[in-house]
């Protein structure tokens, strides 16, 4: 599909942001673990785990996100940060496609040794004073695996931008934070970051629409392409570009793109 001209564009994406972000969207999306909570550091939490386990098939993700935080007494702040060693024990038999028990413990090691100095998630991702993106990631990357007992295998679950990742699960979870307006879809409970800073989280639905209206001319789908992608956007809404993966995700899954 072409359309004519970048404002005829603009209209229609536009339309499909309204379309789709909108609080009926939160029920069947991963957004909607991080909604059942109202305290930040919970949402900030639910919402990382959730979008860690992005990928497959929604339904599934959504049941083990909320499978978890059952298993956090649903209060996954203060399970993190004083949790005993039996309290751990319930994890041991948790697994999400290729996410297991190590990688779980791990996860919950960090956030307690964050909290423990940090009122905020944010602080994981605001480290270095750099607005770009890329390095925010890869700060944050090395932050995350700075304990000593980090296991290899749980690396691949946080892959940087260098690695040839999209980083899609990050740059969703940074939506989620960040992006702020009426609707009631992202939270913008972060206040560090800008909107205009964010990167558009793509995997392959959001390639092949984008490639379908000509965005995109990379053919991998990795940070070079996320940040193209994103840089087309800006086009569009150099204040908010990221709003647009709402239309991008609903035309491609919703739709069929």
């Amino acid at each position: 599909m072409k359309i004519d001209s970048k404002s005829s564009l603009k209209d229609f994406f536009d339309s499909k942001v309204q379309q789709y972000n909108q609080p009926s969207f939160i029920k069947e999306d991963p957004i909607c673990v991080p909604h059942t909570f109202t305290k930040k550091q919970d949402i900030e939490i639910a919402g990382f785990f959730a979008a860690i386990f992005a990928w497959g098939n929604r339904t599934t993700i959504i049941q083990k996100s909320f499978e978890l935080m059952k298993l956090m007494d649903n209060n996954p702040h203060e399970f993190c940060l004083h949790h005993q060693d039996q309290d751990l024990k319930r994890l041991v038999h948790f697994k999400h496609r290729t996410f297991n028990a190590t990688d779980l413990l791990y996860f919950i090691s960090f956030l307690q040794q964050h909290y423990k100095k940090y009122d905020s998630l944010e602080a994981a991702f605001t480290i270095p004073k750099e607005k770009e993106m890329e390095i925010r990631l890869m700060r944050f990357h090395e932050y995350f695996f700075s304990l000593e007992d980090a296991p290899a295998r749980t690396r691949k679950h946080i892959a940087p931008p260098y690695k040839g990742s999209s980083c899609k699960r990050l740059n969703m979870f940074l939506r989620w934070m960040v992006r702020k307006d009426k609707a009631g879809v992202d939270f913008g409970i972060w206040q560090k970051i800008n909107a205009s800073e964010l990167i558009c989280p793509i995997d392959l639905h959001v390639a092949r629409v984008a490639k379908r209206f000509q965005l995109l001319d990379r053919k991998q789908t990795d940070w070079q392409a996320a940040v193209e992608l994103t840089n087309y956007l800006k086009t569009l809404d150099p204040k908010d570009p990221v709003k647009y993966d709402f239309a991008l995700f609903g035309l491609g899954v919703m739709e069929k793109y």
